[in-house]
């Protein structure tokens, strides 16, 4: 047989305390009127020395009645039945307590087994804490890191049920923040030191500035020895309650600023004069407290010490005594384990008594079993010293947790301080209260910053990095045309059509709506020479009718010179129809007006050449050609002509007119405010038109042009003409591929170019003999020039 394992190492002072805290809570019941008057509850401890093999050994000594191995009340009538059971204080012994005493349905109140597996009540039926889930405590974690902006943290865990079901929990909460975590690395304090010094190194090679470490005191302690013999850079400690709250963990200065979940501290009255009661008596009663006493004091109780050591006098003061065993200045778990003591006599009191007008009578006799008590245990609903005190569905109490925050005192030491708190039985949004009194790591006030990426601005958007975590990106500019108007925008999106992005692409803007007006620099120019192109040519129509007798002027058909010069007005007039913003109105006037004018214009010129045509062909023996193309059939001949091109109009705006316009296409960043041709056809046969009757003045120009000198106009003509057909044939390219508002200018320019080209051409030379040269305005002059 092998032989019987015993516990190794020495005695934990804090699980010392929870025992005796317990002893406190069960002397107080049995001396309270109110619970269970006239039953006493007795107890047995057991110590399982942190070992999973020896917790099973106790719970089957609990579940088979064995007797007490350690220490147990004198004054248990029914020894052996063992109704409740109050521990473990580790999740994994606690799992495996919990599958033996589970089948006997014997209650499990754990004061600080905390894994949300334990929630499970199809494995763990008879398991209950006062100590809230892990669950709770990672999602908690999860919001206080996502509430401080951290999303690129390192994980360290215990290499248990604690650390590994507690760590996936943050995980999950985590992922559901959108955290990202470098690393996951798991040890324990049975794993050779070479594992531990690996996970060092990991933490000082690491990018994360802050640290979530879900892990047991001890193996925190070991984990924070290795790293203080080579400093890592500076690291923010997020802690889970089993450590954060340590007070022996507090001497390693580099972990100043840790902040980390707690359970809430609890003052529980009278129990300090308790824990400081021993006398040497109680000492030499109890194992427990007799191997406290010998390590504390370094000295043997009751019995012969050897050479070095010396035997218990009983002068030691425990009050002199620095150890966790006395410390009550932070009631934690302790409180715990009082609640845990006080939900057990509260179940066995509603089932063995019965309250009535505020007095409670209870049964003495009545054998009470296990089951009962289980069954009482999940109703339980009551209040000790100011704490509330029940179970849900899976055992679990309402999760409660304090922030504390490891701060430095004035002395320099470490020392904990509440920053805030967490209740989840509080609304969504509104379970953190957190003070603004924190410090970080180094002491400082300003709060790390720990990203993969800095956060994308306004204007970008995130594009992940091949390989890498969510939380690592670059922060890429929208396209052109797109915004984002948030941080970490995972997209841009496009502005509606009609606006347009800032120079930063975080803002839409109305486009600038762009037309040729009169208040820029070109509109005025081509408006300034449309007017003086129209008093030119109101000047001309002056000054020949002023010399409308002379020989010049009569020469020259003046009734054709008068027309023209008011169709070449109206030519360079009808251009500023093309300047200012497009209406319905302006759109319809601008075409019509310009291809009317024109083909009046045209018209004129053509039948002045036809004249000079006519007339010479009138000159040849027996001819009497004139009279088919008199004054009557001149006018006739324009009235025709222009008739046709206002028929052509007519049908055009019937049709399909020309309207305003916005162009999104030809500028992204602006709008064009344009006339819609409608229907180019339209335009283009208007166009059109206008470009045949020129083709046709030209070819008869050409026919005219060796007539004989009084009858030079026909060379005149011809000129004009050219230049009008030159002007015209390069317009249409210019017309086509000019953007936006040029194409307007390219229309205006084509119309004052051909204007001035028939303006200067035909009646440039007439008014320079009629104002400069007034002796060949007569004529003989002509006559003579003609004879010779």
């Amino acid at each position: 047989m092998p032989e019987p394992q015993k516990c190794t190492g020495r005695i934990d002072s804090c699980e010392l305390r929870f025992a005796r805290s317990m002893i406190f809570a069960i002397e107080e019941i049995n001396n309270s009127m109110e619970l269970l008057p006239g039953i006493k509850l007795g107890y047995q401890i057991y110590d399982s020395c942190s070992s999973v093999p020896l917790t099973i050994q106790v719970a089957f000594q609990l579940a088979n009645g064995l007797d007490p191995v350690f220490y147990t009340s004198d004054n248990c009538s029914q020894s052996g039945m063992v109704t409740a059971i109050v521990g473990e204080s580790g999740s994994t012994p606690s799992i495996s307590m919990s599958r033996i005493v589970g089948s006997f349905n014997i209650p499990q109140v754990s004061h600080f087994a905390t894994c949300a597996c334990l929630s499970d009540k199809q494995q763990y039926p008879n398991f209950f804490r006062t100590i809230p889930s892990d669950q709770f405590q990672a999602d908690a974690l999860a919001k206080l890191v996502k509430h401080f902006g951290w999303t690129w943290i390192g994980a360290v865990r215990s290499d248990s049920v604690y650390g590994n079901n507690g760590m996936a929990s943050f995980l999950q909460a985590a992922q559901k923040e959108g955290i990202c975590v470098e690393y996951s690395e798991s040890f324990h304090r049975t794993h050779p030191r070479s594992r531990i010094r690996r996970v060092a190194d990991v933490i000082r090679r690491s990018t994360a500035v802050v640290i979530v470490a879900f892990a047991a005191s001890t193996e925190m302690r070991l984990l924070l020895q290795e790293l203080s013999l080579q400093p890592s850079p500076p690291r923010q400690w997020i802690g889970s309650e089993s450590w954060v709250t340590n007070p022996k963990l507090l001497r390693f200065s580099f972990c100043a600023g840790t902040v980390g979940f707690g359970i809430e501290q609890a003052v529980i009255p009278g129990l300090k004069e308790f824990l400081l009661d021993l006398s040497t008596a109680k000492v030499a009663a109890s194992p427990l407290l007799t191997e406290f006493w010998e390590k504390a004091f370094n000295c043997r109780v009751g019995k012969s010490a050897a050479k070095d050591e010396r035997v218990c006098d009983g002068t030691e003061d425990i009050k002199t005594l620095n150890s966790p065993y006395a410390d009550t200045s932070q009631l934690r778990i302790t409180n715990m384990v009082y609640k845990a003591v006080y939900a057990i006599a509260h179940a066995i009191h509603n089932e063995v008594c019965q309250d009535t007008n505020s007095t409670a009578h209870c049964d003495k006799f009545t054998r009470i079993e296990s089951k009962q008590v289980l069954t009482q245990l999940k109703k339980v609903n009551f209040s000790k010293n100011g704490y509330d005190v029940s179970f849900d569905a899976n055992g679990d109490p309402v999760a409660r947790y304090e922030l504390v925050n490891w701060q430095k005192s004035e002395s320099g030491s470490i020392e904990m301080v509440a920053v805030g708190y967490y209740d989840a039985s509080f609304p969504v949004g509104q379970e953190f209260r957190i003070n603004t009194n924190l410090t970080w790591l180094g002491d400082d006030t300003q709060v790390p910053v720990s990203v993969c990426s800095d956060s994308c601005p306004p204007g970008t958007r995130k594009v992940l990095q091949k390989g890498k975590p969510i939380c690592c990106y670059d922060c890429i500019p929208c396209p052109e045309g797109e915004i984002s108007n948030t941080t970490d925008s995972p997209d841009c999106f496009p502005c509606p059509k009609e606006f347009w992005p800032n120079a930063e692409r975080d803002t839409c803007f109305p486009k600038p709506v762009e037309f040729l007006s009169f208040d820029e620099v070109l509109g005025i120019i081509l408006a300034a020479f449309s007017v003086g192109g129209a008093c030119l040519a109101i000047t001309t129509a002056a000054v020949f009718f002023h010399h409308r007798t002379s020989p010049i002027v009569r020469a020259n058909n003046s009734e054709l010179s008068f027309l023209l010069l008011f169709s070449l007005t109206l030519c360079f007039l009808c251009s500023l129809t093309f300047i200012g913003a497009p209406s319905h109105w302006s759109c319809r006037l601008r075409h019509t007006a310009f291809g009317i004018t024109f083909v009046l214009c045209i018209s004129c010129v053509l039948g002045k050449t036809m004249v000079v045509l006519m007339a010479f062909r009138a000159t040849l023996p027996g001819s009497n050609v004139m009279k088919w193309f008199g004054p009557l059939q001149q006018r006739m001949t324009v009235v025709f002509f222009t008739f046709i091109q206002v028929l052509i109009c007519a049908i055009w705006l019937g049709l399909s007119p020309p309207f305003p316009m916005k162009n999104l296409t030809t500028f992204k960043e602006r709008i064009i405010l344009e006339c819609a041709l409608g229907s180019a056809i339209g335009f283009w046969v208007v166009l059109g038109y206008i470009g045949l009757l020129a083709v046709l003045c030209f070819v008869l120009a050409v026919l005219a042009r060796k007539l004989p000198d009084n009858f030079n106009e026909a060379k005149l003509i011809t000129f004009s003409m050219l230049i009008f057909c030159a002007v015209w044939i390069t317009f249409i390219p210019a017309y086509v591929s000019s953007p936006g508002k040029f194409t307007v200018a390219v229309e205006i320019f084509a119309i004052l170019a051909s204007s001035f080209g028939m303006m200067l051409c035909i009646f440039a030379p007439k008014c320079y003999i009629i104002l400069f040269k007034p002796e060949k305005n007569t004529k003989k002059h002509l006559m003579n020039k003609n004879q010779s």
